[in-house]
């Protein structure tokens, strides 16, 4: 080896020095696809291509989708106008072998998530004009 071949800083050989070698770049982060799983379809077509479905984890609560027809359905068996208290408590009535386990879990304010999702419910039935506001409180059909 000549001297040249060694560095300056340590006295080391270049091929073994930290200062001839610039760091490695970090390596790029893995990317996770989410796992994908190709359904078969039971159509007499054998032309169609099969879909293909992402995996997702099991609900761990009710969607707010669900409590719409039984709010609209529990009003109109009571003649269209019911205090809130009155249709959430027909409405766990009604849902109490459905509702989830996550549904019984409270939210950051205390009041449990179905009862929450209701209340969600109720707000899209306001604004696509299957309910209308009644009295604070109240909640009815138009």
């Amino acid at each position: 080896m000549s001297e040249t071949d060694y560095c300056e800083l340590c006295d080391l050989p270049k091929s073994q020095c930290i200062h001839g070698r610039p760091p490695a770049p970090p390596a790029p982060a893995p990317v996770k696809k989410p796992a994908t799983r190709v359904r078969k379809t039971t159509t007499s077509s054998s032309a169609a291509a099969p879909r293909v479905v992402t995996k997702s984890a099991p609900r761990k609560w009710t969607p707010p989708a669900a409590f719409a027809p039984l709010i609209l359905e529990t009003l109109e068996a009571a003649g269209g106008s019911m205090t809130a208290d009155a249709v959430l408590d027909e409405l766990e009535t009604q849902l109490a072998d459905q509702l989830l386990p996550g549904d019984f879990e409270t939210t950051p304010e205390g009041e449990l998530r179905w009862r929450y999702a209701a209340r969600r419910a109720r707000q899209k039935l306001l604004t696509e004009g299957l309910m209308t506001k009644g009295a604070p409180g109240v909640w009815q059909l138009p």
